[in-house]
């Protein structure tokens, strides 16, 4: 178990994460494919392979894995090989049976909230994206970490009434969101942008951290370009540790 005191998200890349609450260590949404491995997220504005950039030399030390939804952007087939089969992997409950027969030894589907290693787990809701193509993309899920300090990692979401009731049920220390804006030929986007991350910023005191982007093809805002557009927001480079 970790040991570690504050709760911290450090980025590993496009939305793979660990989060550090209490006293243990969540790997979310693990995808470890070398750069360019992947086809390129089709119907987008590029053709780049994915992931458009290697993994960071890090320390992949945890207690659990969390799985907001299985896009291959979110559970890779090199994750599925890596990980040991051993470690609790906490999902959502309509893609439970996928992850056992992968063989995933310990699947704890999330219905509301479960606990694990003196940490409350709920689950939260997400739209991934606007109108039909949201229904399109299939459910996705946040998930929120409780103890001394609470996490909120939203997932695919873009900002809607549900992301602003989860932030005043919670009253998250910690809001950790996918931005990158991403898109397809057609249609609006179907992760957060500026607008949705400032609409947050609006919404909460928490400390606010953007991850996913400039890791997949089809998403195109820079971090750069979501820097420039906001304040105090955090958009950390591949590796990079935030701490309360």
């Amino acid at each position: 178990m970790s040991t570690k005191t504050g709760a911290s998200v450090q980025l590993i890349r496009n939305a793979t994460v660990l989060v550090n609450v209490g006293d243990a260590t969540f790997l979310i949404d693990p995808i470890f494919s070398p750069a360019g491995e992947n086809p390129p997220v089709s119907n987008s504005p590029n053709d780049r392979r994915n992931p458009l950039v290697p993994m960071p030399d890090v320390d992949l030390s945890y207690d659990a894995v969390v799985v907001t939804h299985r896009h291959p952007d979110h559970w890779d087939e090199a994750a599925k090989a890596e990980l040991d089969d051993e470690v609790p992997l906490f999902c959502q409950p309509s893609e439970a049976d996928a992850f056992a027969e992968e063989g995933v030894a310990d699947v704890r589907p999330v219905d509301d909230e479960v606990s694990f290693a003196g940490v409350t787990v709920h689950r939260t809701p997400g739209r991934h994206g606007h109108g039909e193509l949201a229904e399109e993309m299939g459910p996705v899920s946040g998930f929120v970490f409780e103890a001394d300090e609470t996490v909120y990692v939203a997932g695919d979401t873009i900002w809607y009434e549900p992301v602003e009731e989860t932030l005043d049920r919670f009253d998250p220390d910690l809001v950790v969101l996918n931005g990158g804006e991403a898109q397809f030929e057609q249609g609006d986007p179907i992760t957060m942008g500026i607008e949705d991350v400032s609409a947050v910023r609006d919404a909460t005191d928490a400390t606010v951290v953007v991850v996913h982007m400039e890791a997949i093809n089809h998403c195109l805002l820079t971090r750069e370009e979501l820097r420039s557009a906001t304040e105090d927001v955090h958009v950390p480079e591949d590796g990079e540790r935030i701490d309360l």
